[in-house]
Order: C-alpha cells, then sequence, then structure tokens
C-alpha cells in the first residue's frame, strides 16, 4: 500500500485511535490505543518498509541514492556496524502508543524521493544517531545506542532528524544574535537572520540598541525609523526563508523594558494593529531588570531610556548598561533623553497582551546575570527563552566588514526522558554519554555564514541537556504535581544531573587539554560556583523521594569538594551545559509529557494536518495514576512555578516556562461547574510575574489559553527549539 495512495477512508487505525476519546460503560478506552497502534505498524508501517537482503546491500543501496554520508559510516568497522544492529536488534524495542509511532513514521523517518515507501525504522534512525555523533568511537556509539534505544535519551528534532543523512540541515537547534545602533549593523543582521533561517533553527535578536522612533540621526530631529520597522523586515525575512521548505523561519525579537519604543513594539501583537505595524509570526520578548519590578511595587515614576545617547554617555552599547545600578544616574544625567511613563500602566499592558496574544516572553536579565557563572553579561535570549548566554557586540563598517568580531549564541539541544532515566543506576554514565553526544555537535557545526555565531560556538562549546517527562514520573510515583514531594524530587533530580555533566564536561576538558574560553575568569575557576553545595544540605527532605533515589548515588558535599577541585585542575570543556527547552513531537515518539509541565489533558488531543484527530493518552495512565494527572489548566501557577524554580537552582541557562489560563465565558463556566467564582486576569498575570521574579526564575516562555471554543490559543509550538 504506496504512502501516497494510502486511503484513510480504509485503514483502521485512526477509528480505533479515536475511540479512545469515547468512554464505554464509563471507562475510557485505553485498550483502543494499543489496538490502533498494532493496526498502524500492521496495515501502514511494515508493509511499506524497503527490505533488504543483508544489512551491506541496504548500506550500498543508501549511499548510491544519496541517502546517507558514506564517511561517518566508514569510520567503523562493518563487523562493529553489524554488531550495533545486533545489539538493538536485541533490545526488542516497542513504541506504547499509537501517537508515538505515528509522529517517528510520519515526520522523522527516511522515505524514498516519492515518499511511497519508509527507508528506515526507529532502530535505523537510533543507529545512525549513536554511530554519527560518536564520530568514530565504538564504545561510545554503543554506549549512545544503549541510551538512544531505552529512550533515556533523545536529541533535538534538527539533531535526531538530520543525523548522517548526505541531504540535511544543520544540526543545530537555536541562534541569538544582536543589532547595533547602525545601519550596516541591521543589515548584517537581516541577512544573518535570512541565513541562519536557512539551516533551520529558530533566531532571536536583541534590538535594544537601536535608537527610538523620532530620535535624531546625524543631529536632524525627527529622523529614526526605531525598531518597528526592523521587526516587519524581519518577519518578511522570517517568512522567505526555510529549510529546503521543510522548516520554515521562525524568529523572536528582544527588546528592553526601559527602551523608549516600547508601547509601539507591544502594539505589533494586538490584534485590533493597524497592518503597516502589525507582526502577524514574529514573537515578541522582552528583558526586564530588577528596576522594573522596584519602579512597579513602590508605584514610582519610570523612565524610558534613548539608546544612542546612554551608549554616548557609557561608551558601551545600550544593552551592556547595568539598568538597575545606573538608573538614577540616567534620570538625573542631561545628556540622556528620556521619557516618562507610568509603570503600573505599563505592567498592565504586558498582562493585556499576554492574555490576548501569549506574547511578550520575560526575560528576568538581573535574576540571569546573577546566576551566570561565566565571565561577561547575558543580553537577551533565544526563540523559546530558554537560552542564556554571554554575547559581546560587533562592529560593521560601510564594506560589510567586521571592524571588530562580537560573539554570539548558538545551542544544541537534547533530553534526559525522566521516567526511563530513573530506571537506570547509572546516571555518571549515561550523562557523560549524553554530554559527549552534544559536544560532537557543537564541535562540528559550520556556522561560518555569521561569523559572531561561530565566534561563540568556537569559544563556548555550549550545549542545552534538558529533560522531559516530569508530570509522568510524578503521576506513575503518586506525587501531586507542586507538592513538597514533587519539589523534593525535582531538585534532587536536577542537583545529580548538574553534578554528572559538570563532572562529564571536566573530563573532555582534562582530556583535550583545552577548557572553553576564559574559563580561568569564570565562577567554575575560582569556586565560588560550588559553594551553595558545600554550604547547604541538598539531600532528599522527604521519605518518599529518598526511597525513589535509594539506588542512585546522589552527590555528597565529599562529592562536590573534589569536583571543585578537579575542577580547578582540569577546567572545563562546556561554558553551558544545561537549559529545559520545550519538547514538541519528540516526547510524543518517546511516550511522556512534555518539558517539566503538567499535562492539558488525560487523553491529549492533537489536530494532525489533513488528517484529523489524534488522541494521546497520558503515558501510564490507568485507574492508580489518574488522581495524579490533573491539567495544567487545573493547577495553581505558583505551583508550576515552585517546581521550576527547585529545578533553575540547578540548571545553568533558563527554562521554556509556560503558563496556563482559562478565558471568558468556558472559564466562567468552569469555575461556576467547580463551585468557584474567581477567574484568572491580566491581574493574576502580573501577580505571576512578580512571584516567578521572587523565586529567581529567569525566563517566563508563553502563556497558553483555553479560549471560549474549548480550544487552546496563543503563541505557535516552538518548533525549531522544541526537542
Amino acid at each position: 500500500m504506496p504512502l501516497k495512495e494510502l486511503d484513510i477512508d480504509a485503514v483502521t487505525y485512526f477509528d480505533l485511535n479515536n475511540q479512545v476519546n469515547i468512554p464505554k460503560n464509563n471507562q475510557i478506552q485505553l485498550e483502543k490505543d494499543q489496538e490502533a497502534l498494532d493496526a498502524f505498524l500492521t496495515e501502514n508501517v511494515w508493509p511499506n518498509v524497503l527490505k533488504f537482503d543483508s544489512l551491506a546491500e541496504r548500506f550500498d543501496w543508501l549511499f548510491e541514492n544519496n541517502f546517507l554520508e558514506r564517511q561517518f559510516i566508514e569510520q567503523y568497522r562493518f563487523s562493529f556496524v553489524e554488531k550495533i544492529y545486533d545489539f538493538l536488534d536485541a533490545q526488542h524495542f516497542n513504541f506504547k502508543s499509537f501517537m508515538a509511532a505515528f509522529k517517528f513514521y510520519n515526520q522523522y523517518a527516511l522515505k524514498t524521493n516519492d515518499g511511497q515507501h519508509y527507508v528506515e525504522t526507529y532502530v535505523d534512525r537510533v543507529a545512525m544517531n549513536a554511530l554519527y555523533y560518536a564520530n568514530g568511537r565504538e564504545e561510545l556509539a554503543l554506549r549512545l545506542a544503549d541510551e538512544m534505544i531505552h529512550q533515556r535519551y533523545q536529541p533535538a528534532t534538527p539533531s535526531f532528524l538530520n543525523a548522517g543523512r548526505a541531504r540535511r540541515g544543520e544540526l543545530v537547534s537555536c541562534f541569538i544574535i544582536q543589532t547595533s545602533d547602525d545601519m550596516n549593523s541591521i543589515g548584517r543582521t537581516i541577512n544573518s537572520a535570512l541565513q541562519l533561517s536557512k539551516m533551520g533553527g529558530g533566531v532571536g535578536i536583541a534590538l535594544s540598541n537601536v535608537r527610538e522612533a523620532g530620535a535624531p540621526v546625524m543631529g536632524i530631529a525627527n529622523s529614526a525609523g526605531g525598531v518597528v520597522p526592523i521587526m516587519k523586515l524581519l518577519e518578511d525575512s522570517f517568512t522567505f526563508s526555510s529549510q529546503v521548505g521543510a522548516r520554515q523561519g521562525a524568529g523572536v525579537v528582544y527588546l528592553s523594558i526601559f527602551h523608549p519604543d516600547i508601547m509601539a513594539f507591544l502594539s505589533t501583537k494586538k490584534e485590533n494593529a493597524d497592518e503597516k505595524v502589525r507582526v502577524k509570526t514574529l514573537s515578541l520578548g522582552l528583558t526586564v531588570p530588577d528596576k522594573f519590578y522596584e519602579l512597579v511595587r513602590q508605584n514610582k515614576p519610570m523612565y524610558l531610556f534613548s539608546p544612542a545617547d546612554v551608549e554616548k554617555v557609557y561608551d558601551t552599547p545600550f544593552n551592556y548598561v547595568d539598568i538597575t545600578a545606573e538608573y538614577d544616574n540616567m534620570v538625573e544625567n542631561e545628556k540622556i533623553a528620556k521619557y516618562r511613563v507610568d509603570a503600573r500602566m505599563l505592567e498592565e499592558e504586558i498582562s493585556k497582551l499576554q492574555q490576548e496574544s501569549g506574547y511578550p516572553y520575560i526575560i528576568n536579565i538581573d535574576t540571569a546575570n546573577r546566576a551566570n557563572p561565566i565571565n561577561g553579561k547575558i543580553i537577551s535570549s533565544n526563540l523559546c527563552s530558554e537560552i542564556l548566554q554571554v554575547q559581546s557586540s560587533s562592529n560593521i563598517n560601510d564594506e560589510q566588514e567586521y571592524t571588530k568580531l562580537g560573539s554570539d549564541v548558538s545551542c544544541n539541544l537534547g533530553s534526559i526522558n525522566i521516567v526511563n532515566m530513573m530506571n537506570t543506576a547509572d546516571f555518571s554514565t549515561s550523562v557523560d554519554t549524553m554530554v559527549r553526544a552534544l559536544t560532537f555537535v557543537s564541535d562540528t557545526s559550520n556556522l561560518s555564514v555569521v561569523p559572531s555565531i561561530a565566534k561563540g560556538n568556537t569559544e563556548k562549546h555550549a550545549i542545552g541537556l534538558g529533560a522531559m517527562g516530569l508530570a509522568a514520573y510524578l503521576a506513575q510515583n503518586k506525587m501531586y504535581y507542586g507538592d513538597d514531594e514533587s519539589i523534593d524530587f525535582t531538585s534532587t533530580f536536577f542537583l545529580t544531573l548538574n553534578y554528572y555533566s559538570i563532572k562529564a564536561s571536566m573530563n573532555i576538558a582534562k582530556e583535550r587539554n583545552e577548557s572553553f574560553f576564559e574559563f580561568e575568569k569564570s565562577a567554575y575557576a575560582d569556586g565560588t560556583y560550588f559553594d551553595k553545595y558545600l554550604e547547604n544540605d541538598w539531600t532528599p527532605r522527604t521519605e518518599k523521594v529518598t526511597q525513589l533515589f535509594k539506588d542512585h548515588h546522589i552527590p555528597t558535599k565529599n562529592d562536590w569538594e573534589q569536583l571543585k577541585a578537579e575542577v580547578a585542575q582540569y577546567g572545563m570543556y562546556n561554558a553551558y551545559r544545561h537549559a529545559i527547552a520545550p519538547t514538541g513531537s519528540i516526547s510524543y515518539v518517546n511516550d511522556t509529557t512534555a518539558t517539566l509541565l503538567p499535562i492539558v489533558n488525560r487523553i491529549e488531543e492533537r489536530q494532525e494536518g489533513m488528517i484529523g484527530k489524534v488522541y494521546y493518552p497520558a503515558p501510564g495512565l490507568n485507574n492508580e495514576t489518574m488522581p495524579y494527572y490533573v491539567s495544567a489548566y487545573d493547577t495553581d501557577m505558583r505551583k508550576v512555578i515552585d517546581v521550576y524554580a527547585a529545578a533553575q537552582e540547578h540548571v545553568d541557562q533558563g527554562m521554556s516556562l509556560t503558563l496556563f489560563m482559562r478565558s471568558t465565558l468556558s472559564e466562567q463556566l468552569y469555575e461556576w461547574k467547580q463551585g468557584r467564582t474567581n477567574k484568572m486576569t491580566t491581574r493574576d498575570l502580573t501577580i505571576l510575574r512578580h512571584y516567578a521574579f521572587n523565586k529567581g526564575i529567569k525566563s517566563l516562555y508563553y502563556i497558553r489559553t483555553f479560549t471560549d471554543d474549548n480550544q487552546e490559543s496563543g503563541v505557535n509550538e516552538c518548533e525549531s527549539c522544541s526537542i
């Protein structure tokens, strides 16, 4: 049955899967999902997978037809390639849900050019990833195969999809660049957005250095166009550029909340905005210093500062000026043009826009910099708000040449499946394997098309090892999301993960005799990073979590003391190691819940293009776990923030933290049925942002709203960074 000619009406697996959402005798028909899975594999997959008489014949065909690169396979003895396949086959991997298999074969499996046959199975894709990222090291390839076939580790979509393919995009997930206050830099930024989108990564762009609309240019008043016209150009660039038509370009622009264009910036996302200024697909984010929260709390007037004047006075771009420290001096300085607004009015406008559109993202920039262990300043973030790394500015002349080459950001991502990770007794080997796979992507990615990105990648060797499946693990172990046990577990898990990733990075530095750029100026080198692990007791606080970790070694103070000494002696290879990105399709393939968030529904409904609705039961859903699977829309968002704050203690970058709210009539009806009259308002969003700030949260991603027609609205899924 050729894929292109598949008659949807003739297959049974969609009908079977849809019955999961139809109760029978007041019971969810979970068995129908397994029947749908079996039918999908029997009717669609196995009849359409290309068959070969031998593994050697298969690889010859893949090389001859330009499906796979030869070089990475030829690094190995072919007998070893056969060995890794024998190992994978012996694990008897099976998908656990219809959605998992459907997502993999629909979005990830190689297909023939005409789309009529599958060229690979899940085992094949795992084998290609393991062989590719091990780079000829047989022992590491076997370790990677073990991690992936047991779904403890999952590379990000760009990495998992493209590994080993002859016709592929880049493996890196996301980028951050910045614009200076001149036309050459703006032009270079737009070109960089085009080039990076062609690679398939999401792009974050810091615009705060650009002077405001109406500011003087060369002494002529009311000349500058401000940031909004640049945003329009960027949106068109992302719309135009894509990765071979497979992945649409996507980007976010970040602006300081103290920039004079702040109101115009926010207005571009309003539903009633003029089409000349409205941006439909470009995402918005704000960098928010501590000073803003202070002004709101004290109900004081707020001043916005002209970036061009600030740069002249401080001889440094606006992004790099500490507004919290210099605010009073800037207010008093007559050489800096400034604009007065009401801080609480601006706070209300942000809440209104978040309720209406899901935007803007919020980066608590001072919080991020206080926790930053690396020399330099964090000024912005990426498309999904979880990447937080230092940058330095560039200067470009009229010939579009760099007279000063700064450093920008790239990051490749992967995610741990918490449920399966807790089933292994060897965190050390698993994390070491994952760090090495991610490091390979950093070491081998060709990012020369944007020199500042290439420089940052070469200097930092940054990676972003994240996690997914927290809600599934909590429910399956009968812990309510946000209670003391769940927070205790989250803290203990990420503490352990942090320890072993530092150890892995130290071992790589020791092997290569190389550390990241300016390691000697970092908090790792002087040892202050380790102080909190030496001064505080991080052992589990609850009996349940103690029991859950009884087969795992939780780092002790002696372990941290020894690691501190080893890092001081040998250094670290990766300047950044962790980031909690949103997990989209890959969390389905791994049969787990997305990122660290609660579930949305016990039976999740997904619209899969023209095919229609597909239903995904929460992993491990049964009568015992059902009470512990509470929808995010029924969860106090402060509990979500508490859980993320527990993880943030041990995550060196950021986390894509989404907030969920009900809206208007559907919300009121829900509250009435529950016997409550309260509802989430813009004031509640304001309170939550302040609560997150006070809990040490570095970034807030988007606001997801449940609307009147029982559909979710808000920001589109972050496909470029989703893992």
